[in-house]
């Protein structure tokens, strides 16, 4: 007799619930968020496990690889469509879901995730970083000219770091009593610069190093930045049956609900990774408005932005983009210009 496991995972325990083939409860624990704690415990009570399932969260990359490494047969769903099956019920608790998702293994009813490998997150966790640095960067400069125009005093287009002290310091002879005053603030921003620095020269020389990024840099508008974001968020091409289910998988094809006679396209689904459908939006917007010299795809974007407006049009040229970097990546081959 088969039997099915589900985990619902929280940051300290786990709860487990196994159900035989006709979805009958066996039996229910709360085990620690461990993988070696939860396969001793599976490999205990489970001597015909068919298949374990969890949702996707923090800790299941963790989990996962840990539970494959000890021979689990592991698979991770997406925990936006198990949410649909799961409230369900009435009541909601860890018990209940643990329960739900076993059921969830047994019928095989789910979408299965593709789980991305350690090497590939130590890539996405410098993104992400930097990603960081950027957001807080630009939250402090705001901050320092809100403040600075409480007394009057306005930064004006301010491009470099050189160019800043310049104007603080016209500034502050202005009102030498602000200056010790916003003198945390000033250097918190120039120590988060140079910490930005680093962070872009660590991810160059990453993106320099793979043969993958080096070729999908050819695309105009394609920089360090999105070709490793690209890399890491696709990281296996071969996963994707056509290169246009890569816009999907962004985010950036639009909505469909279709019943009977009605069938409405709405705005883009926004579902896939944040980070890769920001990207590509970044690199379509300096597509459209930066280089110079004209091709296909630029063209195309500009006369679309005509008729729809810029904002559709550089989301329809970054769901086309990530289709010809796919494209780039399964051919082996680089762009050309046309």
């Amino acid at each position: 007799m088969s039997i099915y496991a589900g985990l619902d995972v929280s940051d300290k325990t786990t709860h487990v619930c196994i159900v035989d083939t006709d979805g009958a409860v066996l039996k229910r624990d709360v085990v620690a968020s461990d993988p070696d704690a939860l396969a001793k415990w599976l490999n205990k009570h489970c001597p015909d496990l068919a298949r374990v399932v969890l949702e996707t969260g923090p800790l299941s990359t963790f989990l996962y690889h840990g539970l494959a490494e000890r021979e689990v047969p592991v698979a991770c769903i997406c925990a936006r469509h198990a949410k649909g099956v799961l409230s369900a019920r009435v009541n909601k608790s860890d018990v209940h879901d643990a329960e739900g998702l076993a059921q969830l293994a047994r019928t095989g009813w789910f979408k299965r995730v593709h789980m991305k490998a350690s090497a590939t997150h130590i890539d996405r966790a410098a993104l992400r970083i930097r990603a960081q640095l950027v957001t807080t960067r630009v939250a402090m400069a705001n901050q320092l000219r809100g403040l600075l125009k409480l007394f009057g005093l306005r930064m004006g287009k301010v491009t470099t770091s050189g160019k800043r002290t310049e104007r603080l310091a016209a500034l502050f002879r202005q009102r030498p009593d602000l200056a010790d005053l916003f003198a945390p603030l000033i250097a918190s921003i120039e120590v988060m610069e140079e910490q930005l620095r680093a962070s872009n020269r660590l991810l160059e020389g990453r993106a320099a190093a793979d043969p993958v990024c080096v070729r999908l840099m050819s695309v105009p508008g394609v920089g360090p930045i999105t070709a490793l974001t690209y890399t890491a968020s696709v990281e296996d091409p071969h996963r994707f049956a056509r290169s246009e289910d890569v816009g999907a998988y962004a985010g950036l094809a639009p909505r469909r609900s279709q019943s009977g006679d009605r069938d409405v396209l709405g705005h883009i689904s926004k579902a896939g990774d944040p980070m890769l459908r920001r990207s590509l939006y970044e690199a379509a917007n300096i597509m459209l408005s930066r280089v110079k010299r004209p091709f296909a795809l630029q063209q195309w974007g500009q006369n679309l932005a005509e008729i729809k407006g810029n904002k559709r049009a550089k989301i329809a040229v970054a769901r086309k983009l990530a289709v010809l970097l796919h494209s780039l990546w399964l051919n082996e081959t680089e762009f050309r210009w046309a």
